[in-house]
């Protein structure tokens, strides 16, 4: 369970694993052999998303892993000549890899922002893997249609996304690296302008960009989403793949958040449906932003919950 000292609780001792081209430092709680559920993170936030969601499920008997991704955190690339990727495909990879280093066969992938988008990689390119998904944001289907990247959208939304287009440039480089605790913060107002942390709770989570690849891996992340980097050749077969849009077949729960600003507003889960070719059920959650697990940490809980039930269910 999360200590509490002074200050808000912290997901300590971390654990850490070989899994891949990473060194993976992860926060565990629950039985050890209860089922396993992995919680993934967004941009630009850390496992923090998750410090009331991991009671929750563990309480109820799940194994809860929650790892800090690549360029975040602790975690660490083991080889300084290994790419410093952000694409969804190493995202997706990373996650089956973390759960070969820790023996999970199957587990319930849970996620917003980029750990959603890893999630949903992971379930549609090795649904065998997969008990089922918890996908937040944008009607819960991540995966990144890259060559339809340069399409515009509406320019409200196009605004709104204003730090996609600054990071590929130079000057975002320099900025990012030079104000990456200013930047997040404003990025943190922006996308959830309903929720009031406060500084002790920031603070907790910034840390997690002092990791040396932070800036190279969230470059690389957002300039190949829109299109102005390539991949890298570890990926590229996962990519190919990813570019037919594959569905997702595994039990979902998708979800988005009604307080998430201009940037992401609520679907009803209709223009990503086509996608979810299993059983799928998309809910709204009031109040909540784009941090949704931060923000609404029990409508977050009970999808995963749900999607346990459901698994029993099906058996």
């Amino acid at each position: 369970m999360p200590e509490h000292t002074t200050g808000p609780p912290r997901l300590e001792p971390l654990k850490t694993a070989r899994a891949g081209v990473l060194d993976v430092a992860y926060y565990e709680a629950g039985p050890a052999d209860g089922g396993a559920v992995l919680l993934l993170y967004g941009f630009p936030y850390d496992i923090y998303s998750y410090v009331q969601v991991i009671p929750l499920l563990a309480d109820a008997g799940l194994r809860v892993i929650v790892p800090y991704l690549r360029g975040f955190g602790p975690t660490q690339f083991t080889d300084p000549d290994t790419p410093r990727s952000g694409q969804q495909a190493a995202l997706g990879a990373d996650v089956i890899a973390l759960m070969d280093a820790l023996g999970i066969d199957r587990a319930i992938l849970a996620g917003y922002d980029w750990g959603g988008r890893g999630a949903c990689v992971a379930a549609a390119l090795w649904p065998e893997r997969c008990a089922g998904l918890v996908s937040v944001n944008e009607g819960g289907y991540l995966i990144e249609d890259i060559a339809a990247a340069a399409n515009p959208l509406r320019p409200a939304l196009e605004a709104g996304l204003w730090f996609f287009f600054y990071f590929a440039t130079e000057r975002g480089r320099r900025g990012l690296t030079a104000n990456r605790r200013d930047m997040a913060r404003l990025i943190w107002t922006q996308l959830s302008p309903s929720w009031h942390f406060d500084d002790a709770t920031f603070d907790r989570t910034a840390r997690a960009y002092d990791n040396d690849d932070f800036v190279e891996v969230v470059i690389h992340f957002f300039r190949y989403r829109i299109g102005q980097l390539p991949g890298y050749a570890p990926y590229e077969d996962f990519e190919k793949q990813l570019a037919t849009q594959p569905p997702i077949t595994v039990p979902a729960i998708t979800l988005d958040g009604q307080a998430g600003g201009p940037n992401f507003p609520a679907t009803d889960g209709t223009a990503s449906a086509d996608h979810f070719t299993g059983p799928r059920t998309h809910r709204q959650v009031p109040g909540a932003g784009h941090n949704l697990p931060q923000e609404a940490p029990q409508a977050f809980a009970e999808a995963v919950l749900d999607l346990t039930s459901l698994g029993r269910a099906r058996r």
